[in-house]
């Protein structure tokens, strides 16, 4: 019985831990909701707390009539959507060979310590820089995407993965004349949806929240992604284009409350697509973390 009081106390505390970690975090996104859609006045004023003082959409309206703001967004898409292509394809073509024995891959034990090296030692940023530039990919979508195509901490959690599938399944495949590749497509891929789900979410948070990658290798602004592009408004104080506006608007909106907007509207689709993928995340980093 007093082990059972013990239990129950200890996962009280621990509910009760985490529910407010969970509000400490969702605080400063429920702040700047509200900022965004309060008045200027309201904003300046600093007596936005947690719900939105005068309800406008104005600053939305605007964020979503500027065009740098529109096509930023737009090379973001374009990043996540080829990044995450070409991450997945790098990331299983690597860990499924790198799953399989020594005996049955040779030269395995080398390749793993290759990608284990890029982890704990880096070249630096200068020639990190001078390669993409010597290769013709400055100022191109390709220098966000290639650069980090293959993700070693995804092709870890895969590989073990796939090392903790019942080696049945692909002996079976081999012996009703299924190749690497067939094996692979109709059964190892299937079997590790749970897995592929967590790199995918990996993948695409990745390449939608990096931002200094494409300050540092965009020559123009018009090729910034969005995190960059709200990174350059962020620091800067100019708030000149607000003067094109009527009146009506320039009393609703301030450089806070635009600024809000973007920065809700730059993380809403991770806020939309990580619910629905939050299971698949829990149960592939567990199973793909614990396997030899």
């Amino acid at each position: 019985m007093r082990a059972t009081g013990w239990r129950i106390s200890f996962n009280l505390f621990n509910y009760t831990f985490l529910c407010l970690l969970a509000v400490l975090c969702l605080l400063p996104l429920v702040h700047v909701l509200a900022v965004s859609f309060s008045a200027n006045h309201a904003a300046s004023a600093g007596i936005v707390k947690l719900w939105p003082v005068d309800f406008t959409t104005t600053s939305y309206s605007y964020v979503l009539g500027k065009q740098e703001f529109v096509r930023s967004l737009l090379v973001s898409v374009k990043r996540v959507i080829l990044g995450t292509i070409v991450n997945m394809l790098m990331t299983v073509l690597l860990a499924y060979p790198l799953s399989k024995e020594s005996a049955t891959f040779k030269s395995r034990t080398v390749y793993v310590w290759i990608l284990v090296i890029t982890i704990l030692f880096s070249g630096g940023l200068i020639p990190y820089y001078m390669v993409i530039k010597s290769v013709g990919l400055l100022d191109s979508i390709w220098a966000l995407v290639l650069p980090g195509a293959v993700p070693v901490f995804n092709v870890v959690l895969l590989l073990n993965f796939f090392r903790g599938l019942p080696k049945e399944l692909e002996e079976a495949a081999f012996i009703d004349g299924a190749g690497y590749f067939r094996t692979l497509a109709k059964i190892i891929l299937p079997l590790s949806m749970p897995s592929l789900a967590t790199i995918l979410l990996l993948t695409v948070v990745t390449h939608w929240n990096s931002w200094f990658d494409g300050l540092i290798l965009m020559n123009s602004p018009e090729h910034y992604p969005l995190q960059s592009y709200l990174q350059t408004i962020i620091i800067q104080k100019d708030f000149s284009e607000l003067t094109d506006l009527n009146a009506e608007a320039l009393r609703d909106i301030s450089d806070r409350t635009v600024k809000a907007a973007q920065i809700f509207m730059g993380a809403l689709p991770i806020l939309v697509v990580y619910p629905f993928l939050q299971k698949y995340f829990m149960k592939g980093i567990v199973l793909g973390s614990v396997k030899e």
